[in-house]
């Protein structure tokens, strides 16, 4: 059989994977991007009908590409953005192939590099790229027995309301994806639980400016001043219709029950734990959190901002935080589904290197892996909290690049 050699194969063509074509190729590295669909197709496929970008076109890009005929302000419905991703590829004339399922990465044996098995042959490469991003196995906790005849599907499987069965739904976690499903079903018009968990909530936009411009401003998207209350929790903005700031009293009061965290089934009871308040109002201290700091940034540096004291009224607590429901008869609630909508898992069971802690998490430092010549590009906080998102993805996927062409001129170097 024969094999084809690279110096650097990219595993995976979506915003990770180009973004580490871009970089490679302005540094005259030889690479191959392998995907085992189409480009960018987790969001053409693994997503709901309705999803858009958690963040404005003027920002969610890469540097070397607006959205065309999209207004800067909107955020871009999911189609849209894998048409963008496919249109930077065609750009770059990125070596991306499609339909090339990869299958096993292991060392190779007495000798520098790697041997790749895929779908499509084996390549030989000194460096291997992760780009698989982190959605990668959808998660959901094992409560509810296949017997007790609930519908159940993961966030990544739904696709509008119309697919479910009649009758209420339960949808566990309350970051991006569980409140605009929420929502979305309860104007369908669904009856509707929403068990709510930690989470982070921020404004959407404050005093004329959108959360994201606000990250940048305040420093918060480089998290030099870390909060360890809101690190690892769900992270609760959305473009959805427009742009609007989550807001749990908002959906209570538009009909969306609001439960605690989902902790057991038993014998067709769904029982849930105490805290929905203090969830709640923790979330609304993390969101009145960014108004005081954009205040004092606006202060301190004389903008002429809006005043918005509109964002600092929350609406009157809604009867579900008066009285938390702490279980529900799923028969008599009507409930026929449960949505998880809970994450995802990595799934690096074709990495076979050393590049893994003792848990089975990528061991790295900025996406270099303890394996020399493994990295890995696109998960949450890989550097810092942008790193899982358009923006973020392009300038770590830069460093890495740099990185590689610093090593190959380490294994290139002849003694004279």
């Amino acid at each position: 059989m024969s094999v084809e050699k690279i110096n650097t194969l990219v595993i995976g063509a979506g915003q990770a994977g180009i973004a580490m074509s871009e970089h490679l190729s302005q540094m005259d590295v030889p690479h191959v991007v392998l995907e085992r669909s189409r480009i960018a197709e987790r969001w053409r496929s693994e997503r709901w009908d309705s999803l858009v970008a958690n963040g404005p076109a003027w920002h969610d890009r890469f540097p070397g590409l607006k959205f065309e005929g999209v207004d800067p302000e909107a955020f871009p419905p999911k189609e849209r953005v894998a048409d963008y991703f496919e249109d930077y590829a065609k750009m770059l004339n990125a070596p991306v192939r499609t339909g090339v399922n990869v299958t096993k990465v292991v060392h190779n044996e007495g000798r520098p590099g790697f041997t790749v098995t895929t779908s499509e042959g084996i390549f030989e490469a000194d460096n291997v790229v992760a780009a698989t991003g982190p959605f990668q196995r959808p998660r959901y906790p094992n409560i509810i027995p296949e017997s007790s005849g609930i519908h159940q599907l993961h966030s990544s499987s739904y696709k509008n309301p119309g697919q479910l069965p009649e009758g209420a739904v339960l949808v566990v976690g309350a970051g991006a994806s569980g409140t605009q499903i929420a929502e979305e079903l309860r104007q369908s018009g669904k009856k509707v639980y929403l068990s709510v968990g930690e989470h982070y909530r921020p404004p959407r936009s404050y005093r004329g400016r959108d959360y994201v411009w606000w990250l940048g401003a305040l420093g918060l998207w480089d998290e030099v001043k870390i909060t360890p209350k809101k690190q690892h929790v769900a992270f609760a903005v959305s473009g959805y219709e427009g742009g609007r700031t989550v807001d749990f009293r908002r959906l209570a009061h538009m009909g969306v029950n609001l439960v605690g965290i989902t902790k057991s089934w038993n014998e067709g009871v769904l029982e849930f734990r105490e805290g929905l308040t203090k969830n709640i109002a923790d979330g609304d201290e993390a969101y009145f959190d960014v108004l005081r700091e954009a205040d004092a940034y606006i202060e301190q540096n004389g903008l002429s901002f809006p005043t918005e004291p509109e964002a600092w009224e929350l609406l009157p607590d809604p009867d579900c935080l008066k009285q938390p429901i702490l279980s529900l008869n799923a028969e008599e609630a009507g409930i026929t589904t449960v949505l998880w909508a809970t994450g995802f898992e990595l799934d690096y069971s074709w990495l076979q290197v050393n590049a893994f802690d003792e848990n089975g998490q990528p061991f790295h430092k900025r996406g270099i892996s303890a394996e020399s010549g493994i990295y890995f590009l696109g998960l949450p906080n890989l550097v810092n909290r942008a790193s899982s998102f358009i923006y973020g993805v392009w300038h770590d996927a830069k460093y890495i690049a740099d990185h590689i062409v610093i090593q190959n001129g380490y294994m290139n170097y002849k003694k004279p």
